[in-house]
């Protein structure tokens, strides 16, 4: 399936596009508009960052937080530190592995939540912010042919951007 996404500044450009495309015959069930008074970002499905980055640090520490249980542990086993007194040999040990846990908790939330958040939404935070903006968005889906025939339409238009994708 291809998409044909086109930035427009107001409503106006926007239904007037839209008008367009549904008159060069491109059924309507292939056009959507985003932006106020029509679908939202996230009723069309594009992804959200921070949805996406919480996604990717729970994933990352159902691994980290073992595995920094088990380093801290074994890293205090061998070492033989004596923390705390109070706690004797194996409390240390026990000890040694809640830190090494504490620091694969930090470990997935730093690394996968803030690279999630900083690398892992493509476009679609771009758009997202656009929409935010006040401006509309018109996508177009359908085949290479329907996608070619938008681009003529909508570059009349004059589109802030206008940018096809091919979903694989």
């Amino acid at each position: 399936m291809n998409y044909l996404i086109a930035v427009l500044p107001d409503r106006t450009k926007a239904e007037a596009a839209y008008t367009a495309l549904e008159k060069a015959g491109i059924p309507t069930e292939q056009l959507t508009i985003l932006g106020q008074g029509y679908k939202t970002a996230d009723e069309f499905g594009l992804i959200d960052p921070k949805e996406q980055a919480k996604k990717r640090a729970i994933v990352m520490a159902y691994w980290l937080v073992p595995f920094g249980f088990a380093a801290g542990y074994v890293f205090n086993l061998i070492t033989g530190l004596d923390t705390f007194d109070w706690a004797g040999e194996p409390g240390n040990h026990i000890l040694g592995g809640l830190a090494g846990a504490i620091a694969g908790a930090m470990g997935s939330i730093f690394v996968g939540g803030g690279v999630g958040l900083s690398s892992g939404s493509g476009d679609a935070l771009s758009y997202r912010n656009r929409l935010n903006a006040g401006k509309y968005i018109i996508v177009v889906k359908g085949s290479e042919t329907i996608k070619n025939k938008a681009t003529a339409i909508l570059r009349e238009f004059e589109p802030e951007n206008l940018q096809g994708y091919q979903e694989s």
